[in-house]
C-alpha cells in the first residue's frame, strides 16, 4: 500500500502562488493607506458626486465647439512643434548615449546623466519655469513640451539603437567607413520605423499634456478647460473632453496606419 502524499500539481502550485501574492498586495495596500492617511470611507461616501459630474458632462454644450475650435488647433500646433523640436534634439544625444556607437563609458555616462536629469523634471514644473521666462502663452507650452519630448524620446531612441543588428556596423567598419557614415548608412535605416513610432507616440502624449499645461497659462485648450471647471460649467467640460478624445483617437489611427506602411 502506497502511503506517500501525492505531489501538488502545477495548477495547485500556481493557485497557491497567486493567493500568496494577492494576500501580500492587500497587506501592502492596507499599510500604505494607513501610513498616508487615506480615508477610504470618505471616498466611497462621496463617490456619488463623481456620477453627478459625469451626468452633467453627459449633456455636452455642443455650441461651445465654435469657441474652443481655435484653442484646439493651437493645442495641436503646440504639441506638434514641441514634439518636433524635442525629437530633433534627442537624436544626437541618443546616438552618443548608445553603448554600441560610443565606446567611451565616461562620455556615455555624462550624457545619460543629463538625460536622466531632464526626465526628472515634471512637465508642470517646466511649464511654470517657461511661463516665468517667456510669459503666459503658447510659447511657454511649446518649450515645455520640447524639453519633455527630448527627455522621453532620447531614452527610447538610444535603447532602440542598442538593439539593432551589429552586422552592418561591422561591415562598414571593416570597409573603412567613419563614424558618421556608419550612423547614416547602418544605424538610422534600422531604426527609422522606431523613430516614427516614438515621434507619433510622444505627439499623442503631448496633445493630452498640453491641456493640463493650460492651467499654468501655457496656452491651448487647457485654459478653457480650467475656466469651465472653475465656473462649474460641466456641459462645456464635456465638450472639451470629447474633442480631445477624438483628436487622440485620430492621431492613434494615423500612427497605426503609418507604421503599417513603413513595415
Amino acid at each position: 500500500m502506497n502511503n506517500k502524499i501525492p505531489k501538488r500539481t502545477f495548477v495547485q502550485k500556481y493557485h497557491l502562488i497567486g493567493w500568496g501574492w494577492t494576500i501580500l498586495f492587500v497587506i501592502l495596500l492596507g499599510l500604505s493607506s494607513a501610513m498616508t492617511g487615506v480615508d477610504w470611507g470618505t471616498f466611497f461616501t462621496n463617490l456619488n458626486q463623481f456620477f453627478v459630474l459625469v451626468e452633467q458632462m453627459a449633456s455636452p454644450a455642443w455650441d461651445y465647439i465654435d469657441i474652443i475650435w481655435q484653442p484646439l488647433l493651437e493645442t495641436i500646433q503646440m504639441a506638434l512643434i514641441g514634439t518636433t523640436i524635442g525629437t530633433v534634439l534627442a537624436v544626437p544625444f541618443a546616438i552618443i548615449a548608445a553603448r554600441n556607437i560610443v565606446k567611451n563609458k565616461v562620455v556615455r555616462s555624462v550624457i545619460r546623466l543629463i538625460l536622466n536629469l531632464v526626465r526628472t523634471l515634471p512637465d508642470l514644473l517646466l511649464a511654470a519655469l517657461f511661463v516665468a521666462i517667456v510669459g503666459i502663452g503658447p510659447t511657454a507650452g511649446v518649450w515645455t513640451l520640447a524639453v519633455f519630448s527630448f527627455g522621453m524620446v532620447s531614452k527610447l531612441f538610444y535603447e532602440a539603437i542598442e538593439t539593432i543588428d551589429e552586422g552592418p556596423l561591422e561591415a562598414l567598419r571593416a570597409a573603412g567607413a567613419n563614424k558618421m557614415q556608419i550612423i547614416i548608412f547602418a544605424v538610422l535605416p534600422q531604426i527609422l520605423n522606431n523613430f516614427v513610432s516614438y515621434f507619433l507616440y510622444t505627439f499623442e502624449i503631448n496633445v493630452r499634456a498640453s491641456t493640463i499645461l493650460g492651467y499654468l497659462g501655457a496656452g491651448g485648450i487647457g485654459v478653457y478647460l480650467q475656466r469651465s471647471l472653475s465656473s462649474f460649467q460641466y456641459a462645456q467640460t464635456g465638450v472639451i473632453v470629447i474633442v480631445i478624445f477624438a483628436v487622440v483617437i485620430i492621431i492613434d489611427g494615423f500612427s497605426n496606419w503609418l507604421r503599417e506602411k513603413l513595415v
